[in-house]
């Protein structure tokens, strides 16, 4: 499905799966290796007649609710140590600071880090230069040619990923602890000093240039380009991350080199890091592998947009399907009303198998084979937006009902009981959802302090998520739902917006 967003608000595994929905579209670049990410919805096809026929569904719904929180808390109590883990904020000499949580049970260590920026950051006219840079830090770094850099990680047994966003730079590695001082080292050269060979740079840069050439026969991806530039004009939101044909012709070493060191500096990182590494060592490590980079980063100023509503993009292509994406007002992460609106998309699409979406559009109807909306969350934007697929003939009849669901939840809000059980499951959910891993632990904590939620976020969590009243969530669900939202239409056309 056509992407709005590459940062999607990770709170509920419902928004996981919109990680991979509106993940960055990095067609071409393979990495040796990369963290897991939640598979997004398949595209959505008319339901083969499976139709419920109860005259009750919204009860059904509030009972499967319930029974999935069941279920949920069969496979919880495993999980609870970790919700309740020890996260201690560790400050090396040289002031770089990270969050850590030590676990021992196995013999590995995760880092996952971020630099502010991001492809926000390329120049006009160098679209992709963030993206063609993280392609190219496991290709050669200090002494190292790209074939002895990569025998050097495989020797150690490190995995290694960088991947550029909307609005920051990632890298992560996992590594076996007792090959940490080998995969430290290394992944020091990497971010100090990256080679930017030509012969790497034009390799990925090829295959970058194939993703490229191949988007611009996929209806999706012309979509998405045409989307990104009716809600965000002229703002680096609305730029093709991976760049285009002619900006990445345009890119040399020194480009590169010239990125490198903005973005690359101690004021804009950030650290998460969990497995079998004490405090003390780790503040050796922060040292070694950030600590020789430049104070300040040098980036330029990127204003906050509101996507445009109102807005009609169709792209008509003589499909069997047809794919429709809305955009709505969103939330700022540290908004008061941040969680009534959580829970309220929660119970509109957020939920898998017990949405209001889900239940009038699939169960009732059969229209798709899935339904869902998602908060979505830059730095710089955010959204409300809701996607399903249907078939061709039935698009204008799928639009007009998601529009009409949605329409209700703006004037009636949830019920209690709708409210109640969503808030169990949210609550019960997020370990699960976050905290299953070493890897998903230092991802959480990660995210936690770019969101700026505090050390303590994890404990709050649920009290937060509590607190929340029907009345606040009505509120929220009018001020998000009740205006014009920009509609795209991935199909043959349906004449008006339904």
């Amino acid at each position: 499905m056509t992407n709005l967003s590459p940062m999607p608000v990770r709170e509920t595994p419902s928004s996981d799966r919109f990680a991979a929905t509106f993940s960055p579209w990095r067609r071409g670049l393979r990495r040796r290796w990369q963290a897991p990410l939640p598979h997004g919805e398949r595209s959505a096809e008319r339901s083969g007649g499976w139709v419920r026929g109860s005259a009750d569904l919204g009860k059904w719904r509030v009972a499967l609710a319930t029974l999935l929180l069941a279920l949920l808390f069969l496979i919880l109590p495993p999980l609870t140590a970790r919700a309740a883990m020890n996260i201690q904020q560790v400050t090396s000499p040289k002031g770089i600071t990270a969050w850590l949580v030590e676990d021992y049970s196995v013999p590995i260590i995760a880092i996952r880090f971020a630099f502010d920026g991001g492809s926000t950051q390329d120049p006009e006219g160098k679209e992709g230069l963030a993206n063609l840079m993280t392609g190219l830090f496991d290709e050669g770094a200090g002494d190292l040619d790209s074939e002895a850099f990569q025998a050097k990680l495989d020797e150690v047994g490190a995995e290694m990923s960088f991947d550029a966003r909307r609005d920051g730079t990632y890298g992560s590695m996992r590594m076996l602890a007792e090959q940490r001082d080998g995969a430290f080292d290394l992944l020091g050269m990497a971010i100090n000093h990256p080679r930017f060979d030509q012969a790497p740079i034009d390799r990925i840069r090829s295959q970058v240039l194939s993703g490229i050439i191949a988007n611009e026969r996929d209806p999706n991806t012309i979509a998405q380009t045409k989307w990104l530039r009716a809600i965000y004009g002229t703002h680096p939101y609305s730029r093709p991350d991976e760049g285009t044909r002619q900006s990445i012709a345009t890119i040399m070493p020194a480009d590169l080199a010239v990125f490198h060191k903005a973005n690359f500096a101690r004021g804009g990182l950030h650290v998460a890091v969990v497995g079998a590494i004490d405090a003390e060592t780790l503040k050796q490590k922060l040292d070694a592998v950030f600590g020789d980079l430049p104070q300040s980063q040098a980036l330029a100023p990127v204003a906050d947009v509101d996507p445009k509503l109102g807005e009609l993009v169709e792209v008509d292509y003589d499909l069997p399907q047809t794919s429709l994406q809305l955009a709505y007002p969103g939330v700022n992460r540290e908004a008061p009303d941040f969680f009534a609106a959580a829970l309220m998309n929660e119970i509109l699409g957020g939920s898998a198998f017990t949405s209001r979406l889900y239940e009038e559009v699939r169960e009732k109807r059969g229209l798709a084979y899935s339904v869902s909306s998602g908060l979505v969350d830059h730095r710089h934007a955010n959204a409300l937006v809701v996607t399903t697929a249907t078939r061709s003939d039935r698009a204008a009849e799928t639009l007009a009902l998601v529009r009409k669901v949605i329409k209700e939840m703006a004037e009636q809000g949830p019920t209690e009981a709708e409210l109640e059980a969503t808030k169990k499951y949210m609550v019960g959910a997020y370990a699960i959802s976050n905290l299953d891993s070493s890897s998903s632990i230092a991802a959480t904590l990660l995210e936690l302090q770019l969101d700026k939620l505090g050390i303590d976020y994890i404990q709050r969590r649920a009290a937060l998520i509590d607190g929340v009243t029907l009345d606040q969530v009505k509120a929220v669900a009018k001020k998000l739902l009740s205006p014009e939202p920009s509609i795209m239409v991935v199909g043959p056309a349906l004449g008006g917006k339904g």
